[in-house]
């Protein structure tokens, strides 16, 4: 390998909620963890609602997303990984002595015993609104994320989308624009049953119709967009202050697809310990496919365990399938101490 790389124990490729998991979970059984991101931040989906509320993970009460996630970095961190950024890896080889060797776009190196899969989608672009145009509105009022709801007080709001984000964003705005209407292209809605509901009885939705055209009285801001119905054609005009686009993700796998991997469109399949189909490599969060997926965040860190436990396997098969819980876990005896002492003072 010519120069002589640091060998780690456990590298895991993506630093989403499932990643960081993986790297505490990691730290608690005692390896030596590398975690490589692609983007230049932590928190991979989660980064683009910084204010939708989360209310599904066990234990935590309802919490801003970006509090969240500045929790699940904070815990991510607990045992020192190793954290590598703005490092899109594009090869994985398997040597001889049955280490990986990862190869970065950049030409960087890193070895390790093995890899966990935590990249969810791949490489991650909003995907624009496909009008004519549309970019020079960005700097003005066309938005493709909400990072401060104040910013839409007292405005009439019109949200492009149907995913759960444009359904989150809607029943927050409800509470501070002046008016919120929703256009899809479908009659049927992403997102759980019941925000659904609670939209359609807030907010003026309108289906199924696309965003026709948008229109500018001063030349800087949007004030009017024209709207269409898929099946019909008929065309009508909704004033507005802002416009909100989630379409969701374009999102490329990249040289990814050529690692041989068995996956679909989007999962890679894995058995129900989190193993791909390449030995010493195994996945978790939205990466992989398998019977029993859960898709929620408490579902990633669940994948998270596994996949970490299939690994620590792989490596020693002496080894326990599992941690010891925290509360009895000798990782974590000083560190309560530490606590401990913080909380008298």
């Amino acid at each position: 390998m010519g120069e002589q790389l640091e060998l780690y124990d456990v590298t895991i490729i993506g630093g989403g909620p499932a990643g960081l998991y993986t790297a505490f979970y990691s730290g608690m059984r005692e390896l030596k963890t590398k975690l490589i991101e692609a983007q230049d931040q932590l928190g991979g989906r989660m980064l683009l609602y910084p204010e939708k509320i989360v209310w599904d993970v066990g234990g935590v009460t309802p919490i801003r997303a970006e509090k969240l996630l500045e929790q699940i970095i904070q815990q991510g961190m607990t045992f020192d990984p190793t954290i590598v950024m703005n490092e899109q890896i594009v090869g994985l080889d398997k040597r001889e002595d049955g280490t990986f060797l990862l190869t970065a776009a950049s030409g960087a190196k890193h070895h390790t015993k093995a890899v966990i899969m935590a990249c969810g989608y791949g490489i991650r672009k909003l995907a624009k609104l496909e009008i004519e145009g549309a970019d020079r509105y960005e700097v003005t009022n066309l938005y493709y994320t909400v990072q401060d709801l104040g910013s839409f007080r007292g405005k009439r709001v019109l949200i492009s989308g149907g995913g759960d984000s444009a359904v989150d964003w809607a029943n927050e705005l409800v509470h501070v624009a002046s008016s919120v209407t929703v256009v899809h292209r479908r009659d049927s809605f992403g997102g759980l049953e019941r925000n659904v509901t609670a939209m359609k009885h807030s907010a003026d939705v309108r289906t199924p119709y696309t965003v026709k055209a948008l229109h500018s009285a001063d030349g800087k801001n949007i004030s009017q967009v024209s709207i269409q119905h898929v099946e019909t054609g008929e065309e009508s005009m909704v004033e507005v202050d802002a416009v909100i686009v989630s379409h969701g993700m374009r999102s490329d796998f990249g040289p990814i697809r050529n690692w041989g991997f068995d996956m679909g469109e989007w999962k890679a399949n894995v058995s129900p310990k989190m193993e791909t189909n390449i030995p010493g490599v195994f996945g978790a969060g939205d990466f992989v496919g398998h019977e029993s997926k859960v898709g929620l965040i408490a579902g990633a860190f669940t994948d998270a365990v596994l996949a970490l436990n299939s690994a620590k396997v792989y490596m020693d098969p002496e080894a326990s399938p599992y941690a010891y819980v925290s509360s009895h876990n000798d990782r974590f005896k000083d560190k309560n101490k530490e606590l401990e002492k913080l909380q008298k003072v």
